[in-house]
């Protein structure tokens, strides 16, 4: 498996993955506009994208995670907030969601970031121990909230 970091020309192969992985949080398909979501944050260098990819296949995608910088005032740091992960139904089990964090880890080291952030669902505990297992734990000092707006 090989780990890469996307670019435009990776658009046709992420799309797809990146639309199921919306649907399976309940949103609609919407591939158009997901394309160009994705585009944009590439185009603007307004996020970091990794790909999971098999050894042997360009054009085959097992995994993906997204990640947008942020900053922390205190520390004076970048902080990276991992907002998107999603590995392929059939690709399930083989670590990818691992290799993709590890890939991130290294990322953020590397940008001397102070700290990753992610969020997940409370009842996700696969989610829950892959984070657990690469060394995030459950933020003991902070409660978060959210704001909606505009959510129609």
């Amino acid at each position: 498996m090989r780990i890469i970091q996307a670019s435009s020309e990776h658009l046709d192969l992420l799309t797809p993955l990146f639309v199921r992985y919306r649907e399976f949080y309940g949103e609609l398909a919407f591939p158009e506009a997901s394309r160009r979501f994705l585009e944009k944050r590439l185009r603007r260098k307004e996020s970091v994208i990794y790909l999971a990819l098999p050894d042997d296949d360009d054009h085959k995608l097992l995994g993906f995670c997204q990640l947008y910088p942020s900053y922390s005032s205190l520390s004076l740091k970048r902080v990276w907030i991992l907002n998107d992960i999603f590995v392929a139904e059939d690709a399930r089990r083989q670590l990818v969601a691992d290799r993709l964090l590890q890939a991130a880890k290294k990322m953020a080291k590397e940008t001397n970031a102070v700290r990753m952030r992610v969020s997940t669902k409370i009842d996700n505990d696969v989610a829950h121990k892959v984070y657990e297992s690469i060394g995030f734990h459950e933020d003991s000092e902070f409660k978060s909230y959210v704001l909606p707006i505009n959510s129609d």
